[in-house]
């Protein structure tokens, strides 16, 4: 099982900062279910992996962070007829939560099965309030984002958010 965290960086790491593989102190991640109570399951799962992390102080922006890209991931990534349980898949949840930890930094990461680009879209435009929206809070509330699609057996995208942790 720890592999699939580590294997899933080598394409994070060529968008993120220079960050050395050996500094990596831990990562955890949970499948979420295709149904929008997965936002509030992500955001317990945020909360207690930042609390064993000792990094509770982040929990507001990351929090918020992890709500937009699950949501994302749900209402755009997932078929519109896909049927509200689980498939029998259990290998490869549709939408997973990754959060790794090295010195300094924190990512946390939605794998997702669709391979369309993640779309930031104006405020102005209308009925766009709320869709479109997310990226823009992903992009003010950390300090950084991208995205890959995902290769081997793995279909579909990562996207993820970047925290500097201060070392103040």
């Amino acid at each position: 099982m720890g592999t699939n965290g580590s294997t899933m960086l080598e394409p994070l790491r060529q968008g993120l900062p220079p960050i050395d593989p050996a500094a990596v102190s831990t990562s955890a991640s949970c499948a979420l279910p295709p149904r929008f109570e997965a936002v509030r399951g992500a955001r317990k799962f945020t909360q207690s992996t930042l609390a064993q992390w000792d990094l509770t102080e982040r929990f507001d922006d990351v929090a918020l962070v992890v709500s937009e890209l699950v949501t994302n991931a749900l209402r755009h990534a997932l078929p519109a007829d896909a049927p509200q349980a689980s498939r029998e898949d259990g290998q490869n949840p549709p939408v997973r939560l990754h959060l790794m930890r090295w010195t300094g930094r924190l990512v946390c990461a939605v794998r997702d099965p669709s391979h369309r680009s993640p779309e930031t879209r104006s405020g102005e435009e209308d009925g766009a309030a709320e869709g479109g929206r997310g990226l823009f809070l992903v992009d003010s509330f950390s300090d950084g984002w991208g995205w890959h699609p995902l290769a081997g057996t793995l279909h579909g995208k990562v996207v993820w958010a970047l925290f500097r942790l201060g070392a103040d």
